[in-house]
């Protein structure tokens, strides 16, 4: 998902940053499209727990201008204690006209966002049972959207957002991802000259003789509430296919405005391909007997309504997002939003997964080297505390960039073929496929696929806060006919943890060639030995960036300290419009550095290069004066000076 908010307006009200998913150029229209829009309110969570959803039902009619909605909503369920009422979760804003379980009226009262339901009859633990909800209104819109009515060329365009908190905006529902409803089906009566899109496969369309059409849309698979939409509009229908199989093939279409089809139909004709990589990656498409496919809507961003993604705009970043969700929020979907990550940071990763197939694992490793400024804003856990403000929830720093920066993490340690096997048993697991899972649940798959305990990395990196900041020192000496490397890491200390336990690489160079070792840093301060046939001439510490730190590094040859010190300063004034002073200092013993100086935006964009020189040691000044086409919002100045590099932000006010 991407959320639709206002950056600016929540940096200067909370002074907290938020951001969206590293790679997606989209963030900024998202930015500006629903300023304000979040009402804060109690929220109904997790649903009532006496019951066991197995069937929605939504039979809406939608009229534009004015606005409105009339629905029927028969929910199928299984009671899980001895019954005789429950609740379903609707917003009070909408009008609740009757009432029936099993075609029976039954009394209900409808007050603090919930309809209290009694049935017509006691029900005992597991039997099933059915109720059908008649209401109407006009549904006020919360969280990013729930449900919009707009305007576009003249011709209405309706369209849905729920998550997390928005379905009992428009429908009643148990408003929770814990229980997933075994099939779902979605009937959308609206004026005949538009088309309405919805999950699974169309079943029919019926014309009325009120001059309106009814789309009945069916999907078999089972289904979170919050990914059941619908979109309608007066859309181009675009079709492709994906032949998974030399004899199979399956619908891949999108549903697009008119005049914005020919600009984005080379970047939709990119799923197809997107999906043989996925489902190479993870298991083949998780919803192949229906379709995939994406509904355009107005503004900027994306949400992964179960095999329709509802879209803003169309590119690679954005499309391959959406369409991981498929498998990462949508076949095993986070059980509650604590655990967000397992949607968006996997997403997120599976975007970085998309580049190294397409364009190399060099295009693999710029792109998760752009999200570790994100990733180090970070601020608390990656398990979501505060599971009540939907913007905490999508902080993008956290949810995204860093929960997808772990996933990279983990390949490090587990090796590329064990962490594709991994992915593939997680998705396929008979206890989670189709169904919802904790962060427990995917380190149980990844610790099978292993061999081996990973307690402490997911207690560290999920449920810790921060990143380690290390002090790296090495020097070597002859001992006979061969040479001792001594390797000292010391980390500044933390407070959940005190210091990150994390395999490192260490690559040494010698004449004769490179070689990588692995260590287990897992004290504050230690030291290692290792034993040498040659002189190294170079050591790196974590030559391919697979852990998000901080690293100052030291060395020495014959005891005496000779390397690098940098130092990067706050750009000033802070904000700024349009110019801004950085001073940087390069302190080095020998010949000069060559250092880079770069501004680049949210989504890791290169905006401009300051510096791009040898540097001899000494204190430095630059001028970065913002151009007319940039807009306010964060960005980030980043130093390179060989093994270092180091990031600030600074905020643009115009």
């Amino acid at each position: 998902m991407k959320i639709l908010i206002s950056f600016l307006t929540v940096l200067l009200l909370s002074a907290i940053t938020y951001s969206q998913q590293f790679d997606e150029s989209i963030i900024k229209s998202e930015m500006e499209k629903y300023s304000g829009s979040f009402k804060a309110g109690k929220i109904n969570y997790p649903g009532d727990t006496n019951i066991d959803v197995t069937f929605y039902n939504l039979d809406l009619k939608l009229t534009y201008s004015p606005n409105y909605l009339i629905g029927k909503v028969t929910v199928k369920a299984k009671a899980l204690n001895t019954l005789t009422d429950f609740f379903l979760d609707l917003k009070t804003a909408l009008n609740v006209d009757s009432v029936k379980s099993s075609g029976v009226n039954v009394s209900f009262t409808h007050s603090d966002n919930k309809i209290n339901i009694t049935l017509e009859r006691n029900y005992l633990s597991g039997e099933e049972f059915e109720v059908d909800v008649f209401y109407q209104g006009l549904p006020v819109a919360t969280g990013f959207g729930s449900i919009i009515y707009e305007i576009h060329n003249g011709t209405p365009v309706m369209y849905t957002l729920s998550e997390p908190y928005g379905a009992n905006d428009w429908w009643p529902c148990k408003d929770t991802p814990a229980d997933k409803a075994d099939s779902s089906e979605v009937l959308i009566t609206c004026d005949e000259n538009l088309y309405a899109v919805s999950n699974g496969i169309l079943a029919v369309i019926q014309t009325n003789p009120d001059q309106t059409k009814t789309y009945h849309w069916k999907s078999s698979y089972p289904i979170a509430h919050y990914l059941i939409s619908f979109a309608v509009a007066d859309y181009h229908i675009y079709y492709n296919y994906f032949n998974y199989s030399p004899t199979d093939s399956m619908p891949v279409i999108h549903y697009i405005f008119p005049d914005a089809f020919s600009g984005f139909q080379s970047e939709l004709d990119k799923t197809t391909h997107m999906l043989e990589v996925f489902s190479d990656r993870f298991g083949l498409y998780p919803f192949i007997n229906e379709k995939y496919g994406h509904a355009q809507f107005l503004g900027g961003g994306g949400m992964e309504h179960q095999t329709v993604s509802s879209m803003g705009t169309f590119n690679e970043g954005l499309v391959s997002h959406e369409l991981a969700h498929q498998w990462f929020g949508d076949q095993i979907t986070c059980r509650d939003w604590h655990h967000i990550w397992l949607n968006e940071g996997f997403a997120t990763y599976a975007t970085g997964l998309f580049y190294e197939v397409k364009y190399g694992n060099q295009s693999y490793h710029d792109y998760m080297n752009g999200i570790i400024p994100a990733a180090k804003f970070a601020q608390g856990s990656v398990y979501v505390q505060d599971i009540t403000d939907p913007y905490y929830i999508f902080d993008g720093y956290r949810s995204y960039s860093k929960g997808a920066y772990i996933l990279h993490m983990l390949r490090g340690i587990v090796g590329d073929s064990i962490f594709f096997s991994l992915l593939r048993s997680y998705t396929s697991s008979p206890n989670l496929n189709y169904g919802t899972a904790v962060t427990e649940d995917f380190q149980a798959v990844a610790e099978s696929e292993y061999g081996s305990s990973l307690e402490y990395f997911f207690q560290e990196w999920i449920y810790g806060e921060n990143y380690p900041k290390y002090l790296f020192n090495w020097y070597s000496e002859q001992t006979g006919s061969g040479y001792e490397l001594r390797l000292a890491v010391e980390q500044e200390l933390n407070t959940s943890p005190m210091f990150f336990t994390m395999p490192i690489k260490i690559k040494i160079e010698r004449a004769s060639g490179d070689t990588t070792i692995t260590i287990l840093n897992d004290q504050q301060y230690q030291q290692f030995i290792i034993g040498l046939t040659e002189e190294p001439i170079a050591v790196t510490f974590d030559p391919d960036n697979w852990i998000l730190k901080n690293l100052t590094i030291t060395t020495n040859v014959e005891g005496e300290p000779a390397d690098v010190k940098y130092r990067l300063e706050q750009n000033y004034p802070n904000p700024f419009n349009p110019t801004t002073i950085i001073n940087y200092s390069i302190d080095r013993k020998n010949s000069g550095a060559f250092v880079t100086l770069k501004v680049y935006d949210l989504l890791g964009n290169e905006i401009s290069a300051l510096v791009e020189e040898t540097k001899q040691s000494g204190d430095y000044t630059v001028e970065f004066i913002a151009s007319d086409e940039l807009a306010s919002g964060i960005y980030f100045y980043r130093l390179t000076t060989g093994e270092h590099s180091h990031s600030k932000k600074m905020l643009l006010l115009k």
